[in-house]
C-alpha cells in the first residue's frame, strides 16, 4: 500500500476515465479525504532536510521552442519566468490578486527509487505547476491544464477529479514544508505567509472545460456538481480553498521563447471556469393535482327523483333509478348539472322545457 494514498486514489482507473469519473466523484466527501490528506503530509518529502531549495530551480531543459504534450509545464515555466521579471499579478474570479511567485517547483528531494517502491517518499510526487501568495499571506498551490484552442481530447486521463485529487496530495506535501515555504516567501517577495491550509486553484484552458462538459457520459451539470461539492467539503473538512478556472488568453500559446526559457506575453486572467448556474439541479415541475370540492347534500330538502323537465340546485339530493343517489354539484352551463353518485360525477340534463304545455 502506498504512503501516499491521495496520489494513488488519483491515479485510480475509474478517476481518470471520462465515463467514471462522476461516479468516482459522489463516492468521496471531505470526511474520507480529511485522513488521507493527513497521511500525505506525513509522508511528504523534505526539501530542505537535504539542503534543497524550492524556488528558483529547473527541472527540465529550458526549452527554445514549442513540443508536442509540454504545454502545461510551458506554461508554468513562462509564469514564472514573467513573475521574476517583475511581471504583474493574477487575478481570481472572485477579484482576488495571485501573486505568482514561482512555476513548476519541485517537491520531490530525488528521483523515485524503484528499490523503495510504495515506501519512497518521492513516488508519485510531481512539480507543482505554480506557487503563488493571496492578499491574505495564504500559499496557493496552482494546478497548470494548457490546452490548444482546437484540441480535441484532454490528455491521458486528465479528468476534472485527477487534477483535484492529485493538487490535494501537492498542497498536503507544501503544507508539510510550511516552514521552508515560508522562508524562501520570505525572501522572494518580502511577505511573511499565514499557516492555513494552501489554497487550490484548478487553472485549466476554456477548451479543457469544454471538451469535459462534451465527452462526459452524463452531458452537462451532473460532474460540476460533484466537483463543486467536493471543492466545499475540502475546505470545510480540511481548511482548502478550492478554486475551478479557465485562463483567458488573446493568443497561442500565450507565451514566448527567449533566451532564458518561454515567458508569459501578458498577465493571467483567470475566469470561471463555467457559469455559475451549471451545477445547480433543476427542479423537477410538479405536476399540478386539480382538486374539486365535494358539495355535500342538504338534508333539509327531500330527495327528489331525476327528470330532465325538473329543475335542480347546488345540494339537492336526486334520486336516478339507474344511477342510484346522486347529490347536485352545480351547474355545468345551460340545461346540465353535474351531480356525484359514489365516487363519479355525471353530467346530466334538467329543466327540459315540457312538450305537454
Amino acid at each position: 500500500m502506498s504512503i501516499h494514498p491521495l496520489i494513488a486514489l488519483a491515479s485510480d482507473r475509474q478517476i481518470k476515465q471520462a465515463k467514471g469519473f462522476r461516479g468516482a466523484a459522489a463516492e468521496l466527501n471531505g470526511v474520507s479525504l480529511e485522513p488521507l490528506y493527513k497521511e500525505e503530509v506525513a509522508a511528504a518529502p523534505k526539501r530542505h532536510e537535504h539542503d534543497k531549495k524550492y524556488f528558483g530551480i529547473k527541472t527540465i531543459r529550458t526549452p527554445s521552442a514549442r513540443q508536442n504534450g509540454k504545454d502545461d509545464k510551458h506554461f508554468a515555466l513562462a509564469a514564472g519566468n514573467y513573475a521574476r521579471a517583475g511581471g504583474e499579478t493574477a487575478k481570481l474570479p472572485d477579484g482576488s490578486e495571485l501573486l505568482v511567485i514561482d512555476g513548476l517547483v519541485p517537491l520531490r528531494t530525488a528521483a523515485p527509487n524503484k528499490a523503495q517502491g510504495d515506501d519512497d517518499p518521492n513516488k508519485g510526487v510531481e512539480d507543482v505547476g505554480l506557487i503563488g501568495l493571496l492578499p491574505d499571506d495564504r500559499i496557493a498551490v496552482v494546478c497548470v491544464k494548457y490546452l490548444k484552442p482546437e484540441a480535441t481530447h484532454s490528455g491521458a486521463g486528465d479528468t476534472p477529479l485527477r487534477l483535484l485529487l492529485a493538487t490535494l496530495a501537492q498542497a498536503a506535501i507544501v503544507d508539510a514544508n510550511q516552514l521552508a515555504f515560508r522562508e524562501e516567501i520570505l525572501e522572494a517577495t518580502g511577505r511573511t505567509t499565514s499557516d492555513e491550509a494552501p489554497v487550490i486553484v484548478i487553472a485549466a484552458s476554456p477548451r479543457y472545460w469544454e471538451i469535459c462538459r462534451k465527452r462526459e457520459a452524463q452531458k452537462g451539470a451532473g460532474w460540476i456538481r460533484e466537483v463543486e461539492r467536493l471543492g466545499r467539503e475540502i475546505a470545510e473538512q480540511i481548511g482548502n480553498e478550492v478554486f475551478y478556472t479557465a485562463i483567458e488568453s488573446t493568443e497561442d500559446p500565450a507565451w514566448e521563447y527567449a533566451d532564458d526559457g518561454p515567458i508569459l506575453k501578458a498577465p493571467i486572467v483567470l475566469l470561471p471556469s463555467w457559469e455559475s448556474t451549471a451545477g445547480r439541479v433543476k427542479p423537477k415541475r410538479k405536476k399540478t393535482v386539480n382538486t374539486v370540492e365535494i358539495i355535500e347534500p342538504n338534508m333539509e330538502k327531500a330527495a327528489q327523483v331525476y327528470s330532465i323537465f325538473g329543475s335542480f340546485e347546488v345540494g339537492d339530493r336526486i334520486d336516478h333509478k339507474t344511477l342510484g343517489s346522486g347529490v347536485c354539484q352545480g351547474s355545468s352551463g345551460t340545461g346540465k348539472i353535474k351531480v356525484l353518485f359514489g365516487e363519479d360525477t355525471k353530467l346530466l340534463v334538467h329543466e327540459r322545457p315540457s312538450t305537454n304545455a
